[in-house]
């Protein structure tokens, strides 16, 4: 059970102040379209975050509507969508086949912001999914092929005799793309930037999809 004694103490005027110099900049409100901003600030944590800036929360739901939600990294993004790859036949896999819609959340506690994005998901081509897949460390190109991710496991040694199994059949060749692995593109219909301000007050700009272009708010903390 959690004491008192393991939340962290709520934030004081100094972080307060802190966070409002690190995010006082009011430009960021005159943007009329979001993968720009979004590119800025990518750029920002990138500089700043200890490690994997490009990680984010994946939300997704099954059949069921019970939502499920876990961490993965974005490998790629432009104004088509944000990319993502994963076995097919994962848990995830499974629930984007039966409801291709999804949530992202990208948090980056060093500056003290966050990017939600709302969307659909549609499968990324076989080319893009060859192209990334080539690029990929040969060992991790090996677990691609060893894991069946999400599925039951009989203890760790039965992932490692798969690996040798799947090391042993390739051996120097270069290891083709699994038919089950391949990537998930998030389309939003929705962009919603966050910055912290002292007390609670914090900055949301939120981007709609309006036909071909994005309208854009200012939301209440």
């Amino acid at each position: 059970m959690t004491s008192s004694a393991d939340i962290p103490p709520s934030p004081t005027k100094a972080d307060y102040e802190r966070a409002h110099a690190a995010n006082a900049d009011e430009g960021i409100f005159e943007r009329d379209e979001p993968f720009a901003l979004f590119t800025a600030w990518f750029a920002d944590a990138r500089k700043s975050e200890p490690n994997d800036p490009n990680g984010m929360a994946v939300a997704t739901v099954d059949v069921d509507g019970l939502p499920d939600v876990r961490m993965v990294l974005l490998k790629d993004y432009d104004a088509r969508g944000f990319v993502f790859y994963t076995n097919t036949e994962s848990a995830k896999g499974r629930q984007l086949a039966a409801v291709p819609k999804a949530a992202l959340l990208f948090h980056w506690k060093s500056l003290r912001r966050q990017v939600r994005v709302r969307g659909r998901v549609e499968p990324v081509t076989e080319a893009e999914a060859d192209a990334y897949f080539a690029t990929r460390a040969r060992d991790s190109q090996i677990g691609a092929w060893a894991s069946e991710q999400s599925r039951p496991m009989d203890g760790r040694l039965a992932l490692e005799q798969r690996i040798a199994k799947f090391a042993l059949r390739f051996g120097l060749g270069q290891p083709p793309r699994p038919p089950q692995w391949s990537g998930y593109r998030v389309v939003p219909e929705e962009i919603e930037f966050w910055r912290d301000k002292p007390f609670r007050l914090h900055d949301r700009l939120k981007f709609l999809r309006a036909g071909d272009g994005w309208s854009k708010s200012r939301l209440y903390p």
